[in-house]
């Protein structure tokens, strides 16, 4: 199978410029479009159980999109260096395996390629595994890279 738009989930994190440049990697020999994701949550206090104020909010979201722009240019450096194609986006949604596969599906992807932080024990009871839950909601192929 020949893979042509590869999705990569960038957040900031060395793992998630590891994946990317596996993705590169691969969209290289493949001749593939890679579109690189960064996901701001629209409120991320919506569960929270305290007061927050409208302002409060904004300067969040403003903070986090400009993260998130900061992400996806080190990302675009990352595949012109490796000579491919990028495209990247922020995706203003829930922070979630869900929004992940929603975009996928959406961008008309063939591959996900994406970093594991490797949590185990507690960290990954109470975490959770992004990884894996973004593998049990997708028939999309995901590429999971460790380091």
């Amino acid at each position: 199978m020949s893979y042509q738009n590869i999705l990569v989930p960038v957040d900031g994190s060395d793992i998630s410029f590891s994946a990317l440049k596996h993705a590169a990697s691969i969209a290289k020999a493949l001749g593939s479009k890679v579109t690189a994701i960064s996901v701001v949550a629209d409120d991320p206090f919506a569960a929270a159980d305290f007061y927050y104020s409208p302002d409060m909010l904004k300067e969040y979201i403003k903070e986090a999109v400009k993260s998130a722009e900061e992400a996806l240019e080190k990302a675009k450096k990352i595949a012109e260096e490796a000579g491919v194609q990028i495209e990247t986006q922020v995706v203003r949604n829930a922070v979630s395996a869900e929004t992940v596969t929603q975009t996928a599906d959406s961008l008309k992807t063939d591959l996900i390629v994406m970093g594991s932080h490797g949590r185990k024990g507690f960290q990954k009871f109470f975490l959770g595994s992004f990884a894996q839950d973004v593998l049990g909601q997708t028939q999309i192929p995901v590429l999971i890279v460790k380091q």
